[in-house]
C-alpha cells in the first residue's frame, strides 16, 4: 500500500514535512519547513535528510511560511531538481521568503565565524546559501485553486483556499494504489474566520486520510470585534501615557492584517497616534505582492479598498511610513512617544523588533502588543510567560513595558473552527493531528471525541503509515 512518513511539525509547531510514496515507487514532499523557536529543535535543521533528496519525484507546498518551505534550499542543495509545485501567490511569496532566509544564514554564520576564530574553533557553513535559494525558487511550479495536477505518476494534487495568508492552501492529494484511489488531505495552516482580506477555509467533504493542524487546538479565539475594542483601548492608553507601541509581526500575513485594522481605525478616528512605521523590509515587499493580488482577497473587504480608490495595501493607512534602509530604521529610534512601530520577527527571534526592544522595553511608558502565537523557546514566548528581563543583543534588558497578547487577531483556526471545519468530511476519515504542541493536541483529541465521537490520532516524529 502507498506509505505516509511522518517527518515533520509532529508535536512541534514548525518544521512541515510528510512523505508520500505509492506503491508504484512515486514519492512526493508535502512541505519542507524550518524548524523554529528552542535551540535543540533548530538544530535539527541541519541535520540529514530521512529521505535521499535525489529520489524525489515531485514537492507540494501549502503555502509559503518559512516553517513550511524553509528548507527547501537545503532540499535542492542536497541534489533535488524536480518540480515545487505551490500556489500562484504562495509562489511569489516564497522568493521574498527564501532569499531573505539565506541572506540570514549567510550572515548568522560569518558573524558566528568571527568569533569562532577567536577562539581557535573551526569555522561553520551555512544551513545554505542564496545560490540554494536562487536554485530552488527556479524550481517553482505555480498551480490555480482548483486546478487538478498529476505531479508524480499516480499522484494527483488540488489546491484549495486554506483563508491562513495570501496565497495558502488546503492541500488535497489523490493517490492510486493498484486501481484504488485513495485521498488525503492536508488542512495546511487553517485560516481564523474572523481574519480580514482572506477567505474563510475551503469546506471539503471526502477524504480517506486527513493531517489537521492543531496550533490552537486548545482553545477558541476572542470574538473579533472584542479584540478591536482590546486594541483600540491600548492604543488610547498607550497615548495617554506618552510611549511608544512595538508590534512584532510575520511579515507576510500578520503585518497586512494590522495595517487592515490600523487604517479602519485611522478612517473611523479611532486612532490617537501621528505616525505607523512598517520597520520591516520583508513586510514591505509582502505589501506589494498583496497588492497584486487583491482580486484574491474576500469580497467585503475588497470592495472596501476599492471604495478608497486603494492600489497599494499602504493606501488604506495614510500615516503609514515604510522604512526600508537601516539608517530609516535607526532613526525611529530617536522617537521616544507617539508612534506605533511594527516590526519583525513575528516571535522576537531576530529581525528589527530586537533593536527597537533595546530602545523601549525597559520604559513603562511603553505598550508591547503581541497579536499572535508565541512559540516555546523563543524570546516572545519568555516575555509572553512573564520574564522580569531578557537577553537581547548580548544585553540584559529589564521588562518593565507593558505586555498585551491579543489572541483574537490570530491567522490560524481556533479550536471550534478546526473541529467545524473537519466535521464536513463524510465516512468519518482517518484523522491525524499534526502542527501543534502536544498538551493542545491532546486537548483537541479530546474535544473532537466529545463533539464528534471521531478519534483522532497524535503521530510520533517518524512514524510511518499505510495510507
Amino acid at each position: 500500500m502507498a506509505l505516509l512518513n511522518f517527518l515533520g511539525a509532529i508535536q512541534q509547531v514548525t518544521g512541515s514535512c510528510y512523505l508520500i510514496e505509492s506503491r508504484d515507487g512515486a514519492k512526493v514532499l508535502l512541505d519542507c519547513g524550518m524548524r523554529q523557536g528552542r535551540r535543540e529543535e533548530e538544530d535539527g535543521n541541519r541535520s540529514a535528510f530521512a529521505f535521499d533528496p535525489g529520489s524525489l519525484d515531485a514537492v507540494v507546498i501549502s503555502h509559503a511560511h518559512i516553517d513550511h518551505t524553509g528548507l527547501l534550499p537545503k532540499l535542492t542543495a542536497a541534489g533535488y531538481r524536480g518540480p515545487i509545485y505551490a500556489t500562484d501567490a504562495s509562489c511569489e511569496l516564497m522568493e521574498l521568503m527564501l532569499l531573505d532566509a539565506a541572506f540570514i544564514q549567510e550572515k548568522d554564520a560569518e558573524w558566528e565565524n568571527k568569533w569562532r576564530a577567536r577562539l581557535g574553533k573551526a569555522p561553520i557553513s551555512p544551513l545554505y546559501r542564496i545560490a540554494d535559494a536562487e536554485q530552488a525558487l527556479s524550481q517553482r511550479r505555480a498551480l490555480v485553486y482548483g486546478e487538478t495536477r498529476e505531479v508524480a505518476k499516480g499522484v494527483q494534487v488540488t489546491f484549495h483556499d486554506a483563508g491562513h495568508i495570501l496565497g495558502s492552501a488546503i492541500v488535497e492529494l489523490d493517490v492510486q494504489d493498484h486501481h484504488l484511489t485513495r485521498r488525503l488531505v492536508f488542512s495546511g495552516d487553517l485560516g481564523n474566520t474572523c481574519s480580514p482580506l482572506m477567505h474563510d477555509p475551503a469546506i471539503l467533504s471526502r477524504a480517506d486520510l486527513v493531517l489537521l493542524e492543531s496550533t490552537y487546538g486548545d482553545r477558541d479565539h476572542r470574538c473579533s470585534s472584542d479584540t478591536l475594542d482590546e486594541l483600540a483601548e491600548i492604543l488610547q492608553q498607550a497615548h495617554r501615557d506618552g510611549g511608544n507601541v512595538l508590534i512584532p509581526s510575520f511579515a507576510v500575513g500578520r503585518t497586512q492584517d494590522l495595517i487592515y485594522y490600523l487604517g479602519r481605525f485611522y478612517q473611523q478616528g479611532r486612532l490617537p497616534q501621528q505616525a505607523v512605521f512598517l520597520d520591516s523590509p520583508m513586510a514591505i515587499r509582502a505589501n506589494a505582492i498583496y497588492s497584486r493580488f487583491q482580486n484574491q482577497f474576500a469580497a467585503e473587504d475588497r470592495a472596501a479598498l476599492q471604495a478608497k480608490g486603494v492600489k497599494r495595501i499602504e493606501d488604506w493607512l495614510p500615516i503609514l511610513r515604510c522604512t526600508p534602509s537601516p539608517e530609516d530604521s535607526m532613526a525611529i529610534n530617536r522617537i521616544k512617544s507617539g508612534a506605533i512601530i511594527i516590526a519583525g520577527s513575528g516571535m522576537c527571534t531576530g529581525g528589527r523588533i530586537v533593536h527597537h526592544f533595546k530602545h523601549n522595553l525597559w520604559r513603562s511608558d511603553c505598550h508591547l502588543i503581541f497579536p499572535g502565537f508565541q512559540a516555546k523557546g523563543t524570546l516572545g514566548r519568555s516575555i509572553v510567560d512573564g520574564a522580569q528581563s531578557v537577553k537581547v543583543l548580548h544585553q540584559r534588558i529589564a521588562v518593565k513595558a507593558q505586555i498585551h497578547t491579543l489572541g483574537g487577531f490570530s491567522a490560524h483556526a481556533g479550536q471550534s473552527q478546526l473541529i467545524d471545519w473537519v466535521s464536513h468530511f463524510e465516512h468519518h476519515p482517518e484523522l491525524y493531528l499534526v502542527h501543534g504542541e502536544l498538551e493542545k493536541m491532546q486537548a483537541l483529541q479530546q474535544a473532537l471525541r466529545e463533539r464528534l465521537n471521531w478519534i483522532a490520532n497524535i503521530p510520533e516524529p517518524g512514524e510511518q503509515i499505510a495510507l
